[in-house]
């Protein structure tokens, strides 16, 4: 056991206190191993889940709105019979974010595999999603750089697209929309990543409340431990 790195018996018990007993048979090396093992599956069902068509349109807790300050002019368009231009944008919102999400699946497995046993510490003590918080930290910056090119060229296809950043810009000049919703191609990417943490998170609250039904020995053993 490294100095400094509490048992993990102690470590569980801290948060939730299961019987020692059950503590005692499990051993760092499986701790990190079930940990690193809940983060790949809920990542790379994530990643199945919104990385093809209707993953995200068809999907109502991830499907991308148009922004909050853009529903009053969509509203006054379909009531002049203008919804289908608002309709297009929104489709074409959804599958740049579709198309975009593939991209993460290596950099996700990549930041499973350099977890450290302070990042295990901390996962195991902290909340229902601390591993997604764990992944949003070590992966956001540069997802959004690869999500970004991927999303322009899907929203460069449409001309609505093009038409949405010449209004957007004008009414964020003027206070009427917020400065992150006034690039199509920057929100979009924001949504995008928005909605594949809160996959992820789905997945890691699942795997912890019923590791029995997650198929996995190993995160049998270690998450059983910790109801």
């Amino acid at each position: 056991m490294r100095p400094g790195w509490p048992s993990l018996a102690a470590a569980l018990l801290l948060w939730a206190g299961p019987a020692p007993a059950q503590l005692e048979d499990i051993t760092q090396k499986e701790a990190v191993a079930a940990l690193k093992t809940a983060l790949d599956r809920g990542a790379q069902s994530a990643v199945a889940a919104l990385g093809r068509p209707d993953g995200f349109l068809k999907n109502t807790r991830v499907r991308i709105p148009l922004p909050d300050s853009l529903q009053r002019v969509d509203r006054m368009a379909r009531r002049v019979g203008l919804g289908e231009y608002s309709d297009e944008l929104i489709v074409t919102m959804n599958r740049a974010a579709e198309a975009a999400v593939p991209e993460a699946r290596d950099l996700l497995v990549e930041s499973v595999r350099k977890m450290t046993l302070k990042d295990a510490k901390g996962i195991l003590t902290g909340g229902d999603t601390a591993a997604t918080a764990y992944f949003r930290r070590t992966t956001s910056k540069t997802l959004h750089a690869r999500f970004k090119p991927i999303v322009a060229r899907a929203t460069a296809q449409v001309g609505v697209a093009r038409k949405y950043n010449e209004y957007a810009g004008r009414a964020a000049a003027f206070g009427l929309l917020e400065e992150e919703d006034a690039n199509l191609d920057d929100y979009v990417t924001r949504k995008a990543l928005d909605g594949l943490y809160f996959m992820i998170a789905e997945e890691e609250k699942k795997i912890r409340r019923d590791p029995v039904g997650s198929g996995s020995a190993l995160l049998r053993k270690v998450f059983g431990a910790l109801r």
